[in-house]
């Protein structure tokens, strides 16, 4: 076929997929969303599904390939997650209307909606405890900014951030998406893929200022955005591409975005994304979130909630009165089992109002997101009935649940108990809500009964009794029959009554006059019933969007209250204390804990964690712990779980210790492990070496610093270099708080040259030859690092074991003996492999542990058994 003989429906395809060149189109034929030429191609790939053939275009065949309307959801997911946007592209007319203009006329459509990572609302295609962002980054001269959004949600953020932020920022919002004028793309491709974002350019007249101001007072229906704020030009830039980019993926619908937020910098503390990446703050190194801190802490119970504390935990505040109004908080429902237990019952039952609304502001919604706001909004009355005596910031929510009585009311006498998900299946509005309705149903009820009766009657008079009427949407009611039986239906009298209308297979199909009349009826009932009820479901809609600002801020406070009590749950259940935070410069933790250490060592029935105490300078001399111990003893646990309570502090959770005193940390830095990065050709040490400069350039005076064995990728007096260096630059330019763990010794002589720094060490002990681990971390200096010790327990051979002490005794009797360690390779001969050690002598079995061989614990009664520790120690005595 050539091109000017192609058919009406591909000419269509091939011009909505021209106006769409970067998306797989979805073209709706019926039940079934087809794609054609090399969109096929890509997708059948990419989902794993048939790939076949259609027609031919410009002589050659056509791939096509399709998935069904109803599951295109999944198919969705999967293209979306493996990078794909999809062009949703629907019929917009019935196909009887296009019959009328003629019999090879096409059924109109067009794209209804651009399918992106950063635009996603629907929940089978969201993770429903965690943020969906779109994210803007906007250049307007010396200023820039940063806004971003869930659409889902219609949290609308903005903030000043300068080019050099814009790596970090990204890592604590972890879009899915980022728009990016496409004169700058190349600049920050690689900043936008290390945060795990896909990049989306946009014409630099989406990035306009002025037209950006336009669009803004347009979608909130304001003259100016005085009443929300003072924005510089970037940040109006910034939020404005964002809605330019929604009204062209949503077309024209666009989502029911709340009034900006600004953030300003210096509002929260400022973690880089090695710092996350190293801390596993959100993910663990593995990818997963099992194993990070969000999870470890992780006790709310709403969908909502635990977005909140992904944002807190990503951004923890640097205002103190924030901070104490959450503790606060906190501690109240920490010392009221009851009233935590109560709130905690209630908010279970609270659905997502957030994602709810913003599905019914875009119509993708249905009679059961009016069913969640219903019901999430009669649970938040019965909530803030509770918080009545609680302080500022519980009693603050507690007033946004009230005030919903009317909308509530209107929509429970309204709707059913368990309204379907889709308006078009109809059944969701009560019976008595509206008498016309009531009166519509009957009929179509009441026709069914009477199709019943009908059917009976004809069994009688056919004899039949496999007789069957039925309904399609083609030939509408039918009455069915077998094959065999059919003659007698062709038959007088029957041929008078029953008029043939198709014969299949296995099957013959009539008709009746009554039938066709009932079918009228019924039809007309059913049809018009259905018609009511969507008008109701659009009345309905109106209603809660009226109310969208009231019911969001509800959903918010929900929010906020079910993270306070999962805060004041993990408290008192984990043991964990309130935390001191001030403006001062201390660092002091009594039996600090790791969280999610402990909670591994727990659920794997581990021994007890051992916990250590931490304590930093409250005066202006800087504060620097140097660690030094052996390798497994637990320093970098030790390191990061320092880290870690300061942020949970500053996030406003209690802590794992016993007591802690923590002045305000402005920002976190943690050079924590070694990983390399070969696809920007960088060593584990460069990465290194890349990650310290950063802190080195960046840390002030209310920073916290945790760096774990610095210089150790390089020549042994090429890495002692560097961290002494280091740990100087920390303590004289930097002047910080800073745990610094390293197994070079000779930099433990700093503590007597620096006077903001100490040492530490993580004890361990011998017995018998054997290395334990005691995790205890104590004032002074480590003499030896045990790493033969710890390469045995390991599993290495034991000739590599054994030639291991020959060399190091060498190397320290060098060291003793002034230099004679230049000499070592020819006092020792290389690659000599040293015979196996000889097998240790079993010790002689003593008396007393023969004697506990003889002993069957079950049966001693206590007597018994006090009278045997007796003989024993006479026995030990001897």
């Amino acid at each position: 076929m050539s091109e000017e003989t192609v058919t009406p429906m591909m000419a269509q395809y091939l011009e909505i997929k021209a106006q769409n060149p970067g998306a797989l189109l979805f073209y709706r034929m019926g039940d079934f969303y087809e794609m054609f030429f090399d969109d096929a191609v890509a997708a059948a790939e990419a989902l794993d599904i048939a790939l076949t053939k259609r027609g031919f275009h410009m002589g050659e065949p056509i791939q096509m390939c399709g998935v069904p309307v109803h599951a295109a959801e999944g198919y969705l997911l999967a293209l979306i997650r493996k990078g794909f946007r999809v062009a949703i592209a629907e019929q917009l007319e019935d196909p009887a209307e296009a019959r009328k203009r003629g019999s090879k006329s096409v059924v109109r459509r067009d794209v209804v909606r651009l399918v992106t990572p950063g635009t996603l609302t629907e929940d089978s295609l969201l993770e429903a405890r965690r943020h969906n962002y779109l994210a803007a980054f906007a250049e307007v001269r010396d200023a820039a900014a940063l806004a971003w959004t869930d659409i889902s949600t219609g949290e609308l953020r903005v903030m000043p951030c300068p080019p050099a932020r814009l790596g970090p920022e990204l890592a604590r919002l972890s879009p899915r998406e980022v728009l990016i004028s496409e004169a700058r793309e190349r600049d920050w491709a690689e900043t936008v893929a290390e945060a795990g974002g896909a990049l989306t350019p946009l014409a630099r007249g989406s990035f306009d200022s002025t037209s950006a101001e336009k669009r803004l007072c347009a979608l909130w229906g304001v003259g100016s955005l005085d009443a929300y704020g003072s924005f510089d030009r970037a940040e109006i830039a910034a939020m404005g591409a964002i809605v330019e980019y929604l009204d062209l993926t949503q077309r024209g619908r666009l989502p029911l975005l709340r009034p900006p937020l600004r953030e300003l910098p210096g509002g929260t503390m400022q973690i880089d994304a090695a710092t996350r990446r190293n801390l596993e703050l959100t993910q663990a190194l593995s990818g997963g979130r099992e194993g990070s801190l969000l999870a470890a802490v992780d006790r709310t119970v709403t969908a909502a909630g635990a977005r909140l504390l992904d944002r807190r935990l990503s951004a923890p505040s640097r205002d103190l009165s924030v901070i104490r109004t959450r503790l606060d908080a906190v501690r109240h429902l920490a010392g009221d089992t009851t009233l935590r237990e109560a709130l905690r019952s209630d908010l279970r039952q609270v659905p997502d109002i957030d994602r709810a609304l913003s599905r019914l502001a875009l119509d993708r919604g249905g009679p059961r997101d009016l069913a969640a706001i219903r019901a999430g909004l009669a649970r938040a009355a019965q909530i803030s009935e509770r918080l009545a005596e609680a302080p500022p910031l519980l009693t603050g929510a507690a007033q946004a649940l009230r005030g919903h009585g009317a909308l509530v009311d209107l929509l429970e006498a309204a709707l059913v108990a368990e309204p379907p998900l889709l308006a078009r299946d109809g059944g969701f509005i009560a019976a008595g809500h509206d008498g016309n309705l009531d009166e519509t149903r009957t009929l179509r009820d009441e026709g069914r009964g009477v199709i019943a009766r009908m059917q009976a009657d004809y069994i009688a008079r056919t004899g039949i009794q496999s007789l069957k009427i039925k309904h399609n949407n083609v030939l509408g009611y039918f009455i069915e029959t077998t094959t065999t039986h059919s003659e007698r239906m062709f038959a007088p009298p029957l041929n008078e009554t029953f008029i043939h209308r198709q014969t299949t297979a296995n099957q013959v199909r009539f008709t009746t006059l009554p039938l066709s009349e009932i079918e009228t009826r019924i039809l007309n009932a059913g049809n018009r019933a259905l018609e009511i009820e969507k008008r109701h479901y659009e009345a309905l809609r109106d209603a809660v969007m009226a109310q969208s600002g009231p019911v969001a801020q509800a959903a918010r406070a929900l929010a906020e209250i079910d993270l306070a009590a999962a805060w004041a749950d993990l408290a008192m259940g984990e043991n964990w204390c309130e935390p001191r935070i001030d403006d001062s410069r201390a660092l002091n933790l009594r039996g600090a804990r790791h969280p999610v250490v402990e909670r591994a060592l727990r659920r794997g029935g581990g021994p007890a964690f051992v916990a250590n105490d931490c304590a930093l300078s409250e005066g202006e001399t800087p504060a620097i712990w140097l660690l030094t111990g052996p390798n497994m003893a637990g320093k970098s646990t030790f390191l990061r779980q320092t880290a870690l309570i300061a942020l949970l502090a500053q996030c406003g959770s209690f802590v794992p210790a016993t007591s802690a005193h923590i002045g305000l940390v402005s920002q976190l830095f943690s050079r924590v492990g070694a990983s390399d990065d070969l696809a920007r050709g960088r060593s584990t040490f460069m990465v290194e070496m890349v990650e310290t400069a950063a802190i080195l350039n960046q840390a002030d005076d209310r920073a916290l610093v945790i760096l774990d064995e610095i210089g150790r990728g390089t020549a042994t007096y090429d890495g002692l270099s560097i961290a002494w260096a280091t740990l100087e630059h920390l303590h004289g330019a930097n002047r910080c708080r800073a745990l610094f763990a390293t197994h070079y010794h000779e930099m433990t002589a700093l503590a007597a040259k620096l006077p903001g720094v100490e040492n530490a060490t993580v004890a361990v002990k011998e017995w018998e030859g054997e290395v334990i681990f005691l995790h205890e971390v104590r004032k002074g200096a480590a003499d030896r690092s045990y790493g033969v010790q710890v390469a045995r327990l390991a599993g290495l051979p034991a000739s590599v074991i054994e030639r291991a002490k020959t060399v190091l005794e060498a190397l320290e009797k060098g060291e003793r003996d002034g230099g004679r360690q230049k000499t070592l390779v020819d006092d020792l001969p290389l690659f000599r492999l040293a015979p196996p050690p000889a097998p240790r002598q079993a010790p002689k079995e003593s008396a007393v542990e023969a004697r506990l061989k003889e002993i069957s614990p079950d049966e001693l009664t206590p007597m018994q058994a006090l009278r045997l520790i007796y003989e024993m120690k006479e026995m030990a005595g001897k």
